[in-house]
């Protein structure tokens, strides 16, 4: 069916087009646009007939989210808006300049947050086709993002070896592996998602697999992937990426090997010390790492001085937040004036701590009731009497995703958003749409 190949074709796009977050405006720009029919297909349905009771909690936080974003842009009178934190600066300026207090948004950057809505138009299209068209099939979804991610990788390795003609954007990181993407991070999170991805996708086909031979060479063809995509974290030299890649395929392997229960005892305790070890290793050994420990060179554009200087901003600005898109202003004040170049942070690479500086204490109540759907789900899906292997692998990719935000911005760009996205209507239990039958119930009756 044609409408099950919509979202996995839709994803296949960001994917290849939407890799950056600052670069590649008119690609995303061509991403937002394409996303308007689905989001329209996806309202006009839900008028046509209510959503499930089985989506509705997706649904809710879509929902919650557009609330929260639009409601920064809502202008506020002068009494409102000059009492909350971190705004003296604003009042001061308008006095100095001899201008009347004028009715002002919550956020210090309208401008900025009503173009961050629009960067995530591809996302909330994603979701929607998914939950409420079931434009998708599951191993669709997981051929596009396997099929990428070894292109990339492919990408990666003539980045390295062939110079700055192979990358695809002018701001990137050259001289280690971006592929698709403009930032080496962002496609380190790629690979991740892809392992428990490939791992569903062997499993639906050995189980469809009608030979002995078949299933071996599917086992090669898997293999030889799991191998591409370990030589794509190395050459993509993400500390990050390689760190994480331990749990993730550790993970995927007890979620869809056969192991014995006394062998599966043994590697969730494998997961558990090897996860702990990668993660000491990077943080104490001497490979660039510039989160811990004393900084010596670059130390204003350090993730140690980020963290710090947002966290210091978030404080002055809580309960409310400085508002959607602000990041950059609020971070130029904080800088001290002896480090500021010409080069400047883009964003404090930590969505979690970005979120806290730009919408304060709802950001937190946001996050916090996001994670306890993804709780209550992952108990789901692991708990039913037949898993969904792609919902098993979405729960891995999302965990995966929301770990690496800990120390990047994997969620600003337009492909990793949108295979957020779909992994949320994965996970909650959507099915692929099924054309219902035609035939009166009476009918059916008599021929039974």
């Amino acid at each position: 069916m044609i409408r099950h190949a919509i979202v996995p074709a839709y994803l296949l796009l960001c994917l290849l087009l939407g890799g950056a977050s600052a670069a590649g405006f008119i690609a995303n720009f061509m991403l937002q646009i394409a996303s308007l029919p689905l989001i329209g297909w996806a309202i006009w349905q839900m008028v046509q007939e209510r959503p499930s009771a089985q989506i509705r909690a997706p649904l809710g936080l879509l929902a919650i989210f557009l609330v929260i974003a639009l409601l920064q842009l809502v202008p506020l009178p002068p009494a409102l808006w000059t009492v909350l934190p971190g705004r003296s600066g604003v009042v001061q300026g308008y006095r100095l300049l001899g201008v009347p207090l004028p009715w002002l948004p919550l956020t210090l950057a309208p401008d900025v947050a009503l173009s961050s809505i629009l960067w995530l138009l591809p996302a909330f299209a994603s979701l929607l086709g998914v939950v409420v068209l079931g434009a998708f099939r599951g191993r669709g979804i997981a051929t596009a993002i396997v099929a990428v991610t070894l292109a990339s990788v492919a990408i990666g390795a003539l980045q390295v070896i062939g110079g700055t003609s192979a990358y695809l954007y002018r701001v990137t990181n050259y001289g280690v592996a971006v592929g698709f993407f403009a930032n080496a991070n962002h496609n380190a999170t790629l690979l991740l998602v892809c392992i428990p991805f490939l791992a569903a996708l062997q499993a639906t086909l050995l189980k469809r697999s009608g030979s002995q031979r078949s299933a071996s060479a599917i086992r090669l063809l898997v293999g030889a992937a799991y191998a591409i995509i370990l030589v794509g974290l190395l050459i993509n030299s993400s500390l990050a990426g390689i760190g994480l890649g331990v749990p993730v395929a550790l993970g995927s392997w007890l979620a869809f090997g056969n192991q014995r229960p006394a062998l599966r005892r043994g590697i969730v305790v494998a997961t558990v010390v090897l996860s702990l070890a990668a993660v000491v290793t990077i943080v104490v050994g001497p490979f660039g790492n510039n989160l811990f420990g004393t900084q010596t060179s670059n130390v204003e554009l350090s993730r140690q001085t980020s963290f710090a200087l947002t966290l210091r901003a978030a404080r002055d600005y809580f309960p409310v937040g400085s508002g959607t898109g602000s990041f950059q202003p609020v971070y130029h004040m904080q800088e001290p004036l002896g480090s500021v170049t010409t080069t400047f942070m883009n964003h404090a690479h930590s969505d979690w701590i970005e979120l806290l500086l730009e919408t304060g204490l709802v950001g937190i109540a946001f996050a916090a009731l996001f994670l306890a759907w993804w709780i209550v789900r992952v108990r789901a899906i692991w708990r039913a009497e037949e898993p969904d292997p792609f919902a098993q692998a979405a729960v891995i990719a999302t965990a995966a995703i929301m770990l690496h935000s800990v120390v990047d911005y994997p969620l600003r760009t337009a492909a990793l958003s949108a295979v957020f996205a779909v992994c949320m209507g994965l996970m909650s239990g959507a099915r692929p749409y099924t054309r219902r039958s035609r035939e009166p119930s009476s009918a059916r009756h008599l021929t039974l």
